[in-house]
């Protein structure tokens, strides 16, 4: 039986090229507007994949994430972001890709049909039981995604996925799936407008949750946020003051350069008074 793909399924709208430029826009912002509560439905699942996740973590694991095209995008943009947020090193949260680092710039689709190369990828950076493997596919069918997670599944690792059709290819290999079905797209198949915003969303929600889950994130704020900036030095700054109550904005400077992080930073500050 052929498995129907939602995304792939016509356009609500017909002759966009015969709308206005405002016409064009309200439209899409429509669609855009119906999945926070497609995702607000999803919530459970994805609870109960951040919770493994930290697991994980917390016992010495990493957590790694996969896919092709527009999904593997959003996979390594979510982990590149993970190390300046809250501090972490590179090899915790780990993107990966259909065709490398060059994908990320330039369309190398044909990558994302090789089944085999999904897990041989994985395999580079030594995956393991101790791990947790996001695969990440609008279709749900992509045969990079389908046999990394596969292969991880037999291999005793932890699977997850986050899929925009249900009851996928891509699920089926999943111990936690994630299935968030906006339905068809504005302009016929492009899964990098609903389905991407969806996807982003929830890669947000579990990189956020996990960091929070773990101990990186104190009342609100990234004490443990890299200081890689002028901005992010006067945050970090600010926030030392704060917490500490010092009013000299020198002295929380020298205290955040030179311990390099505000959780740090402050307990010195603390442990002098």
């Amino acid at each position: 039986m052929e498995f129907i793909k939602v995304t792939e399924q016509p356009s609500l709208y017909r002759h966009l090229e015969k709308m206005t430029t405002e016409d064009v826009l309200t439209n899409i912002n429509t669609e855009d507007k119906t999945v926070p509560h497609i995702i607000e439905r999803a919530i459970p699942g994805i609870a109960a994949l951040v919770n493994v996740v930290k697991e994980k973590i917390l016992a010495g694991g990493r957590l790694f994430y996969i896919g092709a095209g527009t999904s593997g995008r959003l996979g390594v943009l979510d982990a590149s972001e993970c190390p300046p947020t809250y501090g972490v090193s590179p090899d915790l949260v780990v993107g990966i890709m259909a065709g490398g680092d060059a994908a990320l710039r330039y369309g190398i689709e044909d990558a994302e049909d090789d089944e085999e190369l999904g897990w041989a990828d994985l395999q580079a950076y030594g995956v393991s039981s101790k791990d947790v493997v996001i695969g990440i596919a609008a279709s749900g069918t992509t045969p990079y995604v389908v046999g990394a997670l596969r292969n991880a599944r037999q291999s005793g690792i932890t699977t997850g996925c986050i899929v925009c059709n249900e009851g996928s290819p891509v699920a089926q290999h999943a111990d936690y799936p994630v299935e968030l079905v906006v339905g068809p797209e504005f302009v016929t198949g492009s899964t990098r407008m609903k389905s991407g915003t969806a996807q982003k969303l929830v890669l947000n929600m579990i990189s956020t949750a996990t960091m929070i889950g773990i101990g990186l994130v104190e009342d609100n704020q990234m004490v443990n946020m890299q200081i890689s900036n002028n901005k992010l030095v006067d945050r970090g700054i600010k926030m030392v003051m704060k917490q500490t109550g010092l009013s000299d904005y020198k002295a929380a400077q020298s205290a955040l350069l030179q311990y390099g992080s505000v959780k740090l930073a402050v307990r010195a500050l603390e442990q002098r008074s």
